[in-house]
């Protein structure tokens, strides 16, 4: 949470002062603000030090923190998590599950999720590794939408893998 100064904290000579609904009351001396916000039995919260003068308002400062404890939970829940979706091929998949698996990898990428693209390679498959490599290239090709490479191709073990993210589409020259 940010760290605001309150009440007496306020060391600045004058503040722009601002009520309860939002309404300037006008610059005045930190110390009459102070005495306007007791006058009332509210605080003097500093919501804006960097202005010249800094922006003080008149609220109950307990309310405040509630309203921006409130708005962050707001910001957060408007945060878009990107997933990793991971899709498994191998050596003997065919060229029409290719192209399903592909339309996959498309419709995950247009939500803007990370795709972990791996290729198992089972017993005597794991002598031919450029094979692995060269289905892995040609899946890429069968891809349409616009990608990046995020994690190139390598090998661990039996399995090639390669991540790719979304990219945002090269707007052509005028």
């Amino acid at each position: 949470m940010l760290k605001v100064k309150l009440n007496h904290q306020i060391k600045a000579p004058e503040l722009r002062v601002i009520n309860e609904e939002g309404e300037q009351i006008g610059v005045m001396k930190t110390s009459e603000a102070l005495a306007l916000a007791l006058q009332h039995g509210l605080d003097l919260v500093e919501v804006s030090p960097v202005a010249n003068p800094p922006v003080a308002k008149l609220i109950d400062f307990a309310k405040y923190k509630y309203q921006q404890k409130k708005m962050e939970q707001q910001q957060k829940k408007k945060a878009k998590k990107t997933e990793v979706k991971t899709i498994w091929l191998s050596m003997r998949i065919s060229q029409h599950d290719m192209l399903i698996k592909a339309k996959k990898v498309m419709e995950f990428l247009g939500d803007g999720d990370l795709v972990r693209i791996e290729l198992r390679m089972r017993g005597r498959e794991q002598a031919y590794g450029e094979l692995g490599h060269k289905q892995l290239q040609t899946f890429l090709g069968i891809i349409t939408c616009p990608f990046r490479v995020e994690v190139p191709i390598k090998r661990m073990g039996g399995t090639w893998s390669l991540t790719v993210a979304p990219s945002k589409p090269i707007a052509p020259a005028k």
